[in-house]
């Protein structure tokens, strides 16, 4: 079993600093678990406690049924895998491999055979006698991965290792870490600041700020059921549109009004969750995607008006900035809309689609 257990951990640094305040999750067998969240959000450190490569100030953590606070981290069965490859330049890549078995006095036939069904696995077989200068960055990562893979660990830990790659070889290698957590069966923790990496690898997400677990939960339902604005904001690309409103009633409707300059008339279960903020105010989300430039009357959509600020072609998508009385929107669409900056044309909220959010507390009301 290479289940994790961690139990109200923090790490509080001299001077009172804390980077990490009452962590508790449980990780499954297998499980391929993300942590993400800004720079500085406790996210590595989390993960350098795992390890052994931080001491823990408070808490309890297990792999198994084993409690491995004390334990140190060469016996903790864990192999970790660092932003900077951490190789050693010296080495060929073979040595570099081997390197570790060589310490805990591996029988030099079980070496060749582990580095090999490694090397084999990740398509650096012809790369074994080179030594790291020679080789790109995405050989370098393949090595690091390997030198992890021959100790056949019951954890793989993950330091933001694509973060040195261009943007094309850091998509090629998300595809071959989730192919070999698939071949390997084993536990992975893997830390990044890149939200698109952690909705398209994880079983489930952990998204972390200032040193506080927000949410976890599964990249679609952190995606559509955001528990929060720093959620709602961290998750997708480009981020939710943010829109300040107060809650109202007009003719015993709830309403929701944007500073008097539009509003939106609202019914059944949304009305209902709304009713006890009557003269509120709240935040309204909605996503990129579920701005409407083009739309059907029948979609019985909220609209208004607002004006093109810029455009950004993406290729198959386009990306529509808008001033509406005052508050910024951004639009994902179809390449082929054509509008024109400076001009007013008018917009629609998807009704099944928008979110709304606590101004206070920040906290979800509504998805």
């Amino acid at each position: 079993m290479a289940s994790i257990l961690l139990k109200n951990i923090y790490k509080i640094y001299p001077g009172d600093v804390t980077a990490v305040t009452d962590f508790n999750m449980e990780i499954d067998d297998k499980e391929f678990i993300i942590l993400v969240g800004p720079s500085g959000c406790g996210k590595s450190t989390t993960l350098r406690m795992i390890a052994g490569l931080e001491e823990i100030s408070k808490g309890e953590i297990y792999i198994g049924d084993n409690l491995i606070n004390d334990v140190a981290p060469k016996d903790r069965d864990i192999a970790m895998v660092f932003q900077n490859y951490a190789l050693y330049p010296h080495m060929t890549v073979y040595k570099n491999m081997a390197f570790g078995l060589e310490l805990r006095k591996v029988p030099k036939d079980e070496i060749r055979k582990r580095v090999t069904e490694a090397a084999k696995i990740l398509d650096i077989e012809h790369l074994l006698e080179r030594k790291p200068k020679a080789l790109s960055g995405g050989q370098r990562q393949r090595v690091a991965l390997g030198r992890a893979m021959v100790r056949n660990p019951q954890v793989f830990l993950l330091d933001e290792p694509l973060s040195n790659l261009d943007a094309k070889l850091r998509t090629a290698m998300r595809s071959e870490i989730i192919k070999l957590h698939k071949k390997l069966e084993t536990t992975f923790v893997y830390v990044t600041h890149d939200q698109i990496e952690a909705m398209t690898m994880g079983d489930r997400i952990v998204v972390m700020k200032d040193g506080f677990i927000q949410q976890v939960d599964t990249p679609q339902n952190l995606y559509n059921y955001p528990c929060n604005l720093f959620v709602a904001g961290f998750i997708g690309a480009p981020q939710m549109n943010f829109l300040d409103a107060r809650v109202k009633v007009a003719d015993e409707n709830i309403i929701v009004d944007f500073n008097g300059n539009f509003q939106f008339v609202l019914t059944g279960e949304k009305a209902n969750n709304l009713k006890s903020y009557v003269g509120k105010d709240i935040v309204v989300g909605i996503r990129p995607e579920d701005l409407k430039v083009k739309y059907t009357e029948e979609l019985n959509n909220y609209k208004t008006k607002a004006c093109v600020d810029i455009t950004e072609l993406m290729g198959s998508e386009i990306y529509i900035y808008f001033d509406c009385y005052g508050q910024k929107l951004i639009c994902k669409t179809n390449a082929d809309t054509i509008v024109k900056p400076d001009i007013e044309i008018e917009i629609a909220f998807d009704i099944n689609k928008i979110h709304f959010f606590e101004k206070e507390t920040e906290s979800a009301i509504y998805h």
